[in-house]
């Protein structure tokens, strides 16, 4: 008789291999970190002799579940920002990583989503996020098993100033990990979006050198899509496929919106995909069309998404409602029946990760990575066994996390009676009250002024400036113009178009935070045609108006920098108290005027109608002294062209266009 280190009896052994054997009173026999046997009790004794017998017969034994994809570290970001499009939320998101992400919060943050997914019988994970030598560090320790993807992006991260130096980071991650016995690594481009061409072939070159999985985000929204089509004239399948990520062992996330032809190239290359249910359902992404998917054959895992976007990491949860919203994607019921849904989280998640040879399944061979559940509790009453798959619809249909009693992961007991053996929960806990306290204070910080939450934006940087300016209706623009085009004046620059301004206003007593201006000009030529367009952000003071010399005013910019997101995004981040919308056609001179620099705008305000015209001089300032000269020579500017300076008014065009609005 062959000798093993321990038998595990079982009241029911849900194998999830390929003929979806169910074994009543059975036992799996398991030697070092393999499974050896898996029968009927009776047989396996007959052959088998154990230095240890478990007896769980009192519980069903099934392979771990496989969490296909997640943010691991975001157990510290729970619960911060919710309820906002996925686009705000990384808004949010992005400049706490930047101030707090470092090789000891990700440690931290791992140990927590551990300990988390252990009690919800997760023996294996796929993660994205940084720092990944420290999570592969702190799961190893731990005893999970995990494909660790370092990310990579286009911008500076928490653990790369640049996307070379991340390639380094990763490559570096690669060399000290492969091989490792618990840790595949792995290469992730965060997405296509974030993401230049150098950088996607960069990554699947590196992760063909060294042959392991690439991972990263797939047409997670529709927005996503629509804008790769108009960009690339492709969707993101086939985007990434033109750079090399699909002939890698990839695993793509999300994938919400793909269509029939997106599939078929997915499963041509061997692609595994991984359904996040909550999380696209929660950040309103879209509901992935899975059924579809299961007919063309590809293979689709099931995760969880991070702990900031789901907010858990319970992966009984995410099958149930895998298997309800597939149910509605095509509008019926027998689509992704439990045992099949069951099976995305085992064995199809074992593909999608690329580890099908290894885990996924309770068979001879494979790692032995398991849970075991007790089956008694009253939301599990009655258990009818009329149906041979009634074992699979309590687990997907009835079952909780709470249900998982015994977590084993290469043949090493990570949980025993509901008792974690490899993570100190109390201490994870507290440190994570410490680091808590700090991030509520810079989110309140942060929060306490728009100014504040300008400046901790990705790639917006601090600009201050000031403006002697001067504003005077006209009647008739004419001569102005006509003067301007006579060859009397030194013009360096002459445009029109038509400006949208969006003021997000603030019921705020400090000033320097009172009003920030969303502006987008369109560029037109003589026919009235759009030739270019650019969109800018200005933050504005109510309060820094100091009056100058022939009615001329001395304005303060507190903030401006180029608008690289929607004006929708920036309404939700900002949540102004209202909105004034302008709508301007502007005639633009630049002109070099006794060695000083003038902007003359000649501006019609459309929206709301505003009756004339206006004239408008500006120049750029920096010294108190210089503003002086500069409102004398916008005094000899409005002699030339015949203008009194007294029918000057000393508000903005939203102060106007308030009055009007009421």
């Amino acid at each position: 008789m062959e000798q093993v280190d321990i038998f595990i009896h079982a009241g029911t052994i849900i194998t999830m291999n390929a003929s979806f054997d169910l074994i009543q009173n059975g036992i799996i026999a398991i030697k070092g970190e393999k499974i050896v046997a898996v029968g009927a009790a009776a047989d396996i004794t007959k052959n088998y002799t154990a230095s240890t017998t478990v007896d769980l017969s009192d519980q069903v034994i099934m392979p771990g579940m496989v969490n296909s994809h997640t943010h691991a570290p975001m157990t510290l970001l729970r619960g911060l920002n919710d309820d906002l499009r996925l686009d705000v939320w990384l808004g949010y998101l992005m400049p706490l990583e930047r101030e707090f992400v470092n090789p000891e919060f990700v440690s931290l943050g791992a140990t927590l989503a551990c300990a988390e997914m252990i009690r919800s019988g997760v023996t294996t994970f796929a993660d994205m996020y940084y720092y990944e030598p420290e999570i592969a560090k702190t799961t190893a320790e731990i005893g999970m098993r995990a494909l660790l993807g370092q990310t990579v992006l286009m911008f500076p991260t928490p653990d790369s100033s640049s996307w070379e130096e991340g390639i380094n980071y990763c490559r570096e991650f690669l060399k000290q990990w492969n091989g490792h016995e618990l840790i595949q690594p792995a290469v992730s481009p965060h997405a296509w979006y974030t993401a230049t061409p150098e950088l996607l072939r960069a990554c699947s070159q590196l992760a063909l050198e060294f042959d392991v999985p690439l991972h990263t985000h797939i047409s997670e929204t529709l927005l996503e899509v629509e804008n790769c089509r108009e960009q690339h004239d492709m969707s993101p399948v086939f985007w990434n496929q033109q750079h090399g990520i699909l002939d890698t062992k990839l695993l793509a996330a999300h994938c919400c919106h793909i269509d029939r032809r997106d599939m078929r190239e997915l499963k041509k290359h061997g692609a595994g995909i991984a359904h996040n249910p909550s999380s696209n359902l929660k950040l309103s992404s879209g509901i992935a069309p899975v059924p579809e998917m299961l007919d063309i054959g590809c293979n689709v895992g099931i995760g969880t998404d991070g702990p900031a976007s789901n907010n858990d990491l319970d992966m009984f949860e995410e099958v149930r409602l895998a298997a309800l919203l597939a149910k509605v994607v095509r509008n019926n019921p027998t689509d992704l029946p439990a045992r099949q849904a069951l099976e995305l989280a085992t064995m199809g998640g074992a593909r999608a990760v690329h580890m099908a040879d290894k885990i996924g399944s309770l068979e001879p061979g494979k790692l032995a990575d398991l849970i075991s559940l007790r089956l008694d509790g009253v939301h599990n009453w009655p258990h009818f066994n009329n149906n041979p798959d009634s074992i699979y619809s309590r687990l997907v249909y009835a079952a909780k996390s709470t249900d998982v009693q015994n977590v084993m992961v290469h043949g090493r007991w990570l949980m025993q009676d509901q008792t974690l053996q490899t993570v100190n929960e109390a201490e994870a806990i507290k440190q994570a009250v410490k680091v808590t306290a700090e991030i509520d204070a810079f989110v309140l910080k942060r929060e306490s002024s728009p100014y504040n939450k300008l400046i901790t934006l990705e790639a917006v940087a601090r600009e201050e400036g000031y403006e002697t300016q001067i504003k005077i209706p006209l009647q008739s623009p004419d001569k102005i113009v006509a003067l301007l085009n006579s060859g009397e004046f030194d013009i360096r620059k002459k445009n029109r178009y038509r400006q949208f301004d969006t003021y997000f206003v603030f019921d705020d007593e400090n000033p320097d935070a009172a009003r920030l201006r969303f502006r987008e000009d369109h560029y037109i030529d003589e026919n009235d045609t759009v030739f270019q367009s650019r969109s800018r952000l200005t933050l504005l003071g109510v309060t820094h108006l100091e009056p100058l010399q022939n009615s001329v005013m001395l304005s303060r910019t507190r903030f401006m920098a180029p608008a690289t997101r929607s004006l929708r995004f920036y309404q939700e981040y900002f949540i102004p108290d209202h909105t004034v919308e302008i709508e301007k056609l502007r005639h633009r001179w630049r002109i070099n005027y006794q060695d000083a620099d003038f902007a003359i705008n000649i501006d019609q305000v459309i929206k709301p109608t505003m009756s004339g015209w206006f004239l408008e001089i500006k120049s750029r300032t920096w010294s108190h002294e210089d503003a002086v000269r500069k409102a004398d020579l916008i005094g000899k500017l409005l002699a030339q062209f015949s203008v009194e300076s007294e029918g000057a008014i000393r508000v903005e065009y939203i102060d106007l266009a308030e009055r009007i609005y009421g």
